[in-house]
């Protein structure tokens, strides 16, 4: 198990409990975290798991693919450095602590 917590729009801070190897848009979904719209369901289509990651998030995930960098180019929310699509983050022991805040809009 991992602790991940997430940050809401609103400034609430929610820690959750993840399943190494789950997606960190299934954890948000599996804990009702409101925010993270994640309308394609994972498929990489329509960037509305759009969230921001901690600086040592950074140094542990792999870079994003071609594919989630062309989708986070149209997020609704302000791209920024430390732009992620959640559905293309897999939970590891590593990101055990793992800070997200979440955009004020997905769509």
């Amino acid at each position: 198990m991992a602790r991940i917590v997430f940050r809401t729009p609103q400034g609430t801070d929610r820690e959750c409990e993840a399943e190494i190897g789950e997606s960190l848009m299934a954890v948000a979904r599996n804990h009702a975290i409101h925010g993270i719209e994640a309308e394609c369901g994972g498929a990489l289509s329509c960037g509305t798991c759009h969230v921001y990651l901690t600086a040592p998030a950074s140094a542990v995930l792999p870079a994003p693919s071609e594919a989630e960098s062309s989708m986070l180019e149209v997020v609704a929310a302000e791209r920024r450095s430390d732009s992620r699509l959640a559905c293309q983050i897999a939970i590891t022991p590593d990101l055990s602590g793992l800070f997200v805040e979440i955009p004020a809009t997905q769509f």
